[in-house]
């Protein structure tokens, strides 16, 4: 393949995308990417790298949110390669590290194929300077594969995995359209009296405030005080550069030490653990494992941020209400905060999921609240942070983003300092407002079998090593989700899966992919056909619940899973159950 490029010289960080002196037309554009920074992250396989995903519509969400784009035919064409190569004649790429003298990246570009989606369409990798200069991929230079389908993603691939750099994309296109120039904003101003009420405004309640503030005493007698965080990628750090560092999980942590910690807030410890595509369903299941570490840890505060994740949640709440409870419930009465984070789309679930807040009387903070009514003014009207500011892509924040979250927990923090103590802690043993059958849930897996149900693995006797991958806690390491797995793979015979299980109700955790390699999978219960699992729905590496069965009475189960037809020699993995007494 002719990996074709030209160099263009620039000036400095505000003029990337100056035009050659050389005699060429200037040609309409618009930014996919602007001085976006990037980390590189461990991969499975080949460099660390960030990847940035462009299929579904996430490309022609960062063409309205980063480009400015609001010609319906333009993002049209964006979704498809067909007309990506009509709409595009080629693409500026220019990379900026701290050392400009460190060398050359790899800027990647990946289309997915109609026939096998990872594996069947184009993929072109350019080296890019790091010092700042301009490389063009010039589209017509290229061997396009007749299977592309649609664009699926770019990557930048590092050296070293933590490395950081800045990236810009811009989409140069043909003759025959336009686009208006925009204008880039001034940096937020977070000292600003606009900036506060901004953020005054995510204090959706302050609920009753004796748990919160019997943390916050403690850590002020210098006694250790542990405060966690659990839900989707916004609280595994997306988005945020460094990850480990500026998530606003980390963040809002250094805030509440510095605030209320003694010699220098040692006496304060973090846990986070964010999974990223996953709800509630998930994060009820994992929260002893990943929160309370097996016994461990008795966090003193909990903050759960599944507002955006919880589309995905079966119950359309019962798990959210389920995880909250069993959260309140410990022996040692921790609080429990609700985080309400948002997309670009300004949705999220904070109708369906704050009267849970309201029926506990929990302490509720609202992102979308602070941030979404003035993302539609001007500066000249009080905007204080626009979109293409606050959001990395359609789904995460940028680093000024998480600072916002944490800056409003922050606030919540201080409020309940300066408040009268409640003098009555909170009522939990009071119907649900929504239900809270899964609150006494716990993980079942290859590991731990608490309850001693029968198990023949038949041909599931593998374990699968290509696992969802979380930065727990602030580790810069990522730690692999469902170790103690049971996998099926191409060579195995097509041997049932077979548990008997005395449970109330169980839950399938099984794993995503994106391989052709995986296949559908047939699971019955007590005989009955319940559900076909197909790893592809989602299409990446990531954890997948699904409840196989609820009732009201503890009985023996018989549950089998086997290769669905036409799929035995496909692999699948069963990541590990989630079961009620």
């Amino acid at each position: 393949m002719n990996e074709k490029s030209r160099l263009i010289k620039t000036e400095d960080r505000n003029d990337h995308f100056k035009a050659p002196k050389d005699p060429v037309v200037k040609r309409d554009s618009f930014f996919v990417m602007f001085d976006k920074v990037i980390e590189a992250t461990p991969r499975n396989e080949g460099k660390p790298s960030q990847e940035i995903y462009l299929d579904g519509e996430r490309l022609k969400s960062v063409a309205k949110l980063v480009g400015g784009v609001r010609d319906e035919e333009i993002l049209t064409l964006l979704d498809h390669c067909e007309g990506f190569h009509q709409l595009v004649h080629s693409i500026g790429v220019v990379i900026k590290t701290e050392n400009q003298h460190a060398g050359k990246m790899n800027f990647v570009l990946q289309n997915y194929g109609k026939e096998k989606k990872y594996e069947t369409g184009t993929l072109l990798r350019m080296a890019c300077p790091t010092d700042g200069n301009e490389m063009i991929l010039e589209l017509g230079d290229f061997q396009w594969s007749q299977d592309d389908d649609v664009p699926g993603k770019f990557a930048f691939e590092f050296d070293h995995p933590g490395e950081l750099a800045t990236a810009s994309v811009k989409f140069y296109l043909q003759d025959a359209y336009k686009v208006p120039e925009i204008s880039l904003e001034p940096p937020v101003a977070f000292d600003s009296k606009g900036y506060q009420a901004m953020i005054r405004k995510s204090l959706l309640s302050k609920g009753n405030n004796q748990r919160l503030k019997a943390a916050i005493e403690k850590a002020e007698r210098g006694e250790d005080v542990t405060i966690a965080y659990i839900g989707g990628s916004i609280t595994q750090g997306a988005g945020a550069k460094p990850i480990h560092t500026h998530c606003y999980a980390y963040q809002s942590y250094l805030k509440f030490r510095e605030m209320f910690g003694k010699d220098d807030g040692k006496n304060v410890h973090f846990i986070k653990a964010g999974v990223g595509g996953t709800p509630s369903e998930l994060g009820m299941i994992r929260y002893e494992r990943d929160i309370l570490r097996n016994g461990k840890v008795e966090p003193d505060i909990v903050i759960v941020e599944f507002a955006v994740n919880d589309a995905g949640d079966e119950t359309k709440g019962i798990c959210y209400e389920s995880l909250s409870l069993k959260i309140l419930s410990s022996e040692n009465k921790p609080a429990v905060i609700l985080l309400f984070s948002v997309f670009e789309n300004d949705w999220n679930l904070q109708d369906r999921l704050s009267p849970v807040g309201k029926h506990y009387d929990l302490p509720m903070v609202s992102v979308k609240d602070a941030v979404v009514e003035q993302f539609r003014l001007t500066k000249e009207e009080g905007n204080i942070i626009t979109k293409r500011q606050f959001f990395y892509d359609i789904y995460h924040p940028t680093n000024d983003g998480h600072t916002i979250m944490a800056d409003c927990l922050s606030l919540l923090f201080s409020e309940t300092k300066k408040s009268i103590r409640d003098s009555e802690d909170i009522k939990i043993d009071k119907s649900p407002v929504i239900g809270n059958c899964f609150k006494d849930v716990q993980l079942l897996d290859r590991k731990d079998n608490p309850i001693d149900a029968r198990i023949d693995m038949g041909s599931f006797w593998e374990t699968d090593d290509d696992l969802q991958m979380v930065e727990l806690d602030a580790n810069t390491f990522v730690t692999p989700q469902f170790p103690n797995n049971w996998m099926h793979t191409t060579t195995s015979e097509n041997d049932r899966f077979k548990m008997t299980i005395n449970s109330r109700s169980l839950i399938l955790v099984y794993k995503d992919s994106g391989s052709s390699e995986f296949g559908i999978a047939d699971i019955y219960v007590n005989g009955q056909h319940i559900i076909t699992a197909d790893p592809h729905e989602v299409n990446w590496t990531h954890c997948n619940a699904v409840i196989l069965y609820q009732e009201d009475v503890c009985r023996e189960h018989q549950v089998e899973i086997k290769m669905a037809s036409d799929n035995e020699d496909k692999s699948f993995t069963i990541l590990g159950f989630g079961y009620t007494l």
